[in-house]
């Protein structure tokens, strides 16, 4: 092969990486904020057309799971930030809790029945590496007393999530505000966890 020839699939292959990329950042900002919004939407403000969407991610599920791990991601770099693991635990949960909140009230998407209501296996491994965090700040708790040691980790992380999800439920059926719930999912996790409001 040619040095032309390699140069010009080595373009070729970073043009494609830059369109892959533009439609995943187009959709996180377009399906984060409104999840019913339809691929044309997302090719729109990616500057491309729909079928190149569709030559980057061949259906609307794998759009959307690509978008979920990159907003993921984000909530990984997030709560890594918000330095969890000083403080007391307690302090640390109700900062773990308010990253997380914060980032499913940017984004509607992670509440929404279609991501809610994938896969178990996919869903688990979307959650893996914010669930690997807020287990270690479980065990934690438990071991210095702030939570009750008697509930399996495993149990209160299930617990967070689906309340996690009742909560976004509420707002999305107009029940409650996004302050009430907010409200509602601290003082409730606190119970769960058998911990108290700080002083």
């Amino acid at each position: 092969m040619s040095d032309v020839t390699g140069g010009r699939r080595r373009r070729r292959r970073s043009d494609a990486e830059r369109s892959a990329g533009a439609v995943l950042d187009a959709a996180v900002q377009v399906l984060g904020r409104h999840p019913d919004a339809k691929v044309e939407e997302v090719a729109a403000a990616a500057g491309v057309t729909r079928q190149t969407v569709y030559a980057h991610y061949p259906s609307r599920p794998l759009l959307v799971a690509a978008v979920i791990d990159r907003i993921t991601a984000e909530a990984v770099a997030t709560i890594d930030a918000a330095n969890v693991d000083s403080d007391t635990v307690t302090e640390a949960l109700l900062r773990w809790l308010d990253v997380t909140w914060r980032l499913f009230d940017r984004y509607p998407l992670l509440l929404h029945p279609s991501v809610t209501a994938i896969d178990q296996a996919d869903s688990d491994r979307q959650h893996a590496p914010v669930i690997e965090r807020l287990e270690r700040l479980i065990r934690r708790g438990q071991a210095s007393g702030e939570f009750d040691g008697t509930l399996n980790p495993a149990w209160l992380v299930a617990a967070t999530i689906a309340l996690g999800h009742a909560a976004g439920g509420e707002i999305a059926a107009a029940r409650m505000t996004t302050a009430q719930t907010a409200a509602a999912l601290r003082h409730s996790i606190l119970r769960v966890y058998g911990a108290h409001e700080p002083r």
